[in-house]
């Protein structure tokens, strides 16, 4: 899918995210020039640096929402990050340059889970006969035609049982890595090195792994993992994501605004913010870092920036910075017409999601037209009288009309319940009219 046109883009977003139009425009743009730029010749490609792009609009409006949909959209490495939990260098906390350690280990994710699926076949067959061969008494070296034939005969009956699932229940011994589980999140990069060194050290004690019983079913996952580091060479896996990452990397950076410095409080500028945002500088511009992959170039990593701005302007960024995000959009608030459409319109919205819980106690639920428009209006007036959370609030909103039904959804299987209007102003109603009340319940 890294090869859709713009508007293939949009009708994708236009599934999952209500209008927006000039965003989902502007990002649609941006990643077909990823596609346009890899069609060039290698000389005019190192000059064609990505336009970086700045959402800016209050929480709840779609920017964080239109970041998941194209995580799960694209086949591209890409993850989404807050920058008000970094920190400069030499405070305590996450570098910035970690946002591209974390990129590289996703883009090795995705390149492993591609090429598994083109071993599918490979792999299936490794189980398979893996797991038969534990199963079956081994063949004694130097046995007659005959036991050759016997076991052939026996190996065929077990292939048909595994396919149906019928030795899922069986118990197999299996060898289970030992391999250290160690998270960089949270550490200056000092650690990191420190941690990687103790990896490699216990890596090679831990290598042999634990053997445990597990039944067929169970031990179908280990030995797939088993295949695939038989199958598949790490190096050449480790290059193909290297390569993924720098010329077709995305990072969201979330909450930018958090780290801008408002004009308006000079007298109480918090230093480290600014700090952050000269940290940042070099990887938006272009600069190597170290990562598991090797070093990483991060000239060509689009960088999608968002913020709601409340307290400080784009301009209160530092203006380097400001000029390595070219492109700016805004997003709109959210009026009722909005929210109703986000309440009822989306391949997966809200009220399909309620629906589908219910089902499960085997409960029918409607809602007449009515009541969705007061969801929306009651949404919509609370946003007014409290924080504007944007399309957040439906969730309140509607949990708290569907509380006592889903509490005791049991009592009412096999029966249909229709939402009214009666029910939302009863629920929602006099709340709403208490600002005090809203705040806190709403």
């Amino acid at each position: 899918m890294d090869n859709l046109t713009p508007k293939e883009i949009v009708a994708y977003l236009d599934k999952y995210v209500i209008g927006q139009k000039d965003a989902k425009k502007t990002i649609a743009v941006a990643l077909r020039n990823r596609y346009r730029r890899m069609q060039l010749d290698e000389d005019m490609q190192h000059d064609v640096v990505p336009k970086n792009i700045l959402m800016i609009g209050s929480t709840g409006v779609g920017k964080t929402e239109i970041a998941r949909r194209l995580a799960k959209m694209m086949n591209l490495p890409f993850i989404k990050v807050e920058a008000s939990k970094y920190t400069e260098v030499g405070f305590v906390g996450r570098d910035v340059e970690s946002m591209v350690r974390d990129l590289a280990t996703t883009s090795l994710s995705l390149v492993r889970a591609e090429e598994n699926e083109k071993n599918k076949e490979k792999i299936a067959i490794y189980v398979e006969n893996k797991i038969i061969e534990k199963l079956l008494p081994p063949l004694p070296a130097g046995a007659s035609e005959q036991k050759k034939a016997d076991y052939e005969h026996a190996f065929a009956k077990m292939q048909e049982k595994f396919e149906k699932g019928e030795l899922d229940n069986l118990m197999v011994k299996v060898e289970v890595p030992d391999h250290p589980m160690l998270s960089d999140d949270g550490l200056p990069p000092q650690m990191i090195q420190v941690q990687e060194s103790i990896v490699k050290v216990l890596g090679a004690y831990g290598k042999k792994g634990t053997e445990k019983e597990l039944s067929v079913k169970d031990a179908k996952k280990i030995l797939e993992t088993e295949a695939s580091q038989e199958l598949l060479d790490e190096e050449q896996l480790k290059t193909l994501a290297l390569e993924k990452v720098e010329k077709g990397g995305i990072i969201f950076l979330d909450e930018i605004d958090k780290i801008a410095v408002s004009s308006s409080a000079q007298s109480r500028q918090d230093p480290s913010k600014e700090g952050v945002q000269r940290d940042l500088l070099p990887i938006v511009e272009g600069s190597t870092v170290q990562t598991k992959l090797g070093m990483v170039k991060t000239d060509h990593i689009l960088f999608i920036a968002a913020g709601a701005f409340h307290l400080s302007k784009p301009s209160d960024l530092i203006p380097e910075l400001q000029g390595r995000f070219p492109l700016r959009v805004e997003l709109n608030s959210l009026d009722e017409e909005t929210l109703y459409r986000i309440l009822t319109e989306p391949k997966h919205s809200l009220i399909k999601q309620y629906q589908a819980l219910m089902k499960v106690e085997g409960v029918t639920l409607t809602f007449e037209e009515e009541a969705l428009r007061a969801i929306a209006h009651y949404s919509l007036t609370a946003n007014e009288k409290t924080e504007d959370i944007g399309a957040r609030r439906l969730h309140t909103v509607v949990e708290k009309v569907l509380e006592e039904i889903s509490f005791s959804a049991d009592e009412y299987t096999g029966q249909e319940i229709s939402v009214s209007k009666t029910l939302i102003d009863e629920k929602i109603g006099s709340v709403v009219e208490d600002e005090d009340a809203t705040r806190y319940i709403l």
